[in-house]
Parts: structure tokens; sequence; C-alpha cells
């Protein structure tokens, strides 16, 4: 390894390091508010219990099969629901703390120091990057077990594999989100919009063949109906690796380009601030 490449290593090494303390901050943090970890997992609960009033008024003919079963709505839903709290509060969750750091006056501060602003928008969300996929894989559970929804063990796996994959699809749109906070200081609201209308584009609530035929056909290609479809049919009919990785190859080039324009729209961003020198106004 030549000097140059020795230095990338421990550049990157280096900025990793830091990555533990945006962790052990947004812990303490966290912990300071105990009741929210129960309030959090009661409201996730409570959209259940919702959706299985509704599944009520759902047959099982109106719902996609999986492998070759009827489909409850409650089975259907209850995937639906995870990913799809999962999307809107990771869309607009690196915008929330870009806000928030905007509000208590560090933002400025924490990207003047030797820190790369890419390590600075991943230790923003890094521990809710770690904290998402575990809540979700609990609700999904918990929802199981309440209701007797049928969930396959051996599913696991693959789904958990298609969160992950669409994770960067989903972190770029939110840091897109956050360059537009980082410039107007205003926009909250309206990626959580964004985040609801994409989920429900998406078919996480009600089957793709309900919507509109032009949703439908973007749904085809569209990385977050191709999750949906495939983490219901990992944990509903059982893992089909082959079907997996083909929904692996669709999702993860859409997160490259995502992550990408995420990133590089944050530096523009981040640049116009600095030039302006309005980066600590808020």
């Amino acid at each position: 390894m030549n000097a140059a490449s020795l230095g990338v290593v421990r550049l990157a090494v280096g900025e990793a390091a830091k990555l533990p303390a945006f962790v052990r901050r947004d812990l303490l943090v966290a912990l300071s508010y105990r009741t929210a970890f129960l309030g959090d997992l009661l409201g996730l609960l409570s959209q259940g219990l919702l959706f299985y009033f509704l599944g009520k008024m759902v047959g099982s003919e109106d719902v996609p099969e999986y492998g070759g079963e009827p489909t409850s709505y409650l089975a259907f839903a209850a995937i639906g629901v995870a990913v799809g709290v999962y999307l809107q509060f990771a869309l607009t969750r690196v915008a929330v703390a870009i806000r928030q750091e905007q509000l208590q006056g560090t933002l400025e501060s924490m990207l003047s120091t030797p820190t790369a602003p890419g390590t600075v928008q991943l230790g923003l969300v890094v521990f809710d990057l770690l904290y998402v996929p575990v809540r979700t894989f609990v609700f999904l559970g918990a929802m199981a077990l309440l209701f007797d929804l049928g969930f396959e063990a051996s599913g696991i796996v693959p789904a958990l594999l298609l969160m992950l994959a669409l994770t960067p699809f989903v972190w770029g749109l939110g840091v897109l989100g956050a360059a537009v906070i980082l410039v107007l200081r205003k926009g909250s609201g309206i990626a959580a919009l964004a985040g609801g209308l994409i989920a429900l584009a998406s078919g996480a609530y009600v089957p793709v063949d309900v919507l509109p035929g032009w949703v439908e056909q973007i749904a085809a290609w569209n990385p977050i109906a191709v999750t949906l479809d495939g983490m219901r049919s990992s944990l509903l009919a059982g893992p089909d690796w082959g079907a997996t990785v083909g929904d692996l190859g669709r999702i993860l080039p859409f997160s490259v380009l995502a992550l990408g324009a995420g990133l590089a729209g944050f530096r523009v961003a981040l640049r116009h601030e600095r030039i302006r020198g309005t980066l600590g106004m808020y």
C-alpha cells in the first residue's frame, strides 16, 4: 500500500472513530426521556390495533396472495405500517437533526471542526439507523404474537437484508431534505407529508393494484414498493433467495444514486450557506 492509499485509510478510520461519540450523545439523550421508548412502541401498537379493526372490513380475497395462500389484511398492513413509519422517520430525521443543531447554535461550530460533512450527517442519525430497524422488527414480532399473523421466522433474514438495502435510498432522500432545511430553515412538515405520500404510493397500506394505473406502473420499479413486496413474500410465505437476490439487484442501484445525490446536494447547500455567511442563522 502506497503512502496516498495509507493516508486515505487512516483518514477513513479517523472519521469512523468519531461516530461512537454521536451514538453515545444520542443514547444519553434518549435515556433521559425513558418513557419515550415505551410511548414509541405503544404508538406503533395503536396503529396496529387500528388496522386490526380495519381488517375486519376487508376480505382476504382483496389482499394479494403470498406462497399461493390467502393473506389477512392485518398481516399485509402490519408490514406496511412498520416500513411506512420507518420511511417517514428516516426521511425526516436528518432534516430534523440539522434543524435542531441550528436552533441550538451548534451546527456552525460542529461543521467548523476537522470533521467531514458526511461524517456529521451520518453521526446525527447513526443512533437512529441502529435503533429504527430494531424497533421495526420488535413491532412486527409483537404484532405476530398478539394477532397470530403466522410470520415465517425463516423469512427474517431476507426481510432484514431488503430493509438494509433500502436504507441508503431513504437516507439519501433525507439528506436532500436536510439540504433544503439548511438553506430555507423550514420544511420538515413537507418532508413528513412527502414520506406519507410515498408510503401510500408504494403499497404500504393498500395493494398497489387498487391505486391509479400510472402509480402501479411506477411501483414496479419503486425501491420502496419492491422492498415491501419482498418483505411480505419472505415473512408470509417463507424465503425465496432467488427472488430476494433479484429484489436486491433492483433496490441497490437506486440506493447508490439517491445517496450520491443527497450527499452532493448537502455539499452544495453547505457551500452556499458558507459563502453567504448564514450557516449559523436560524
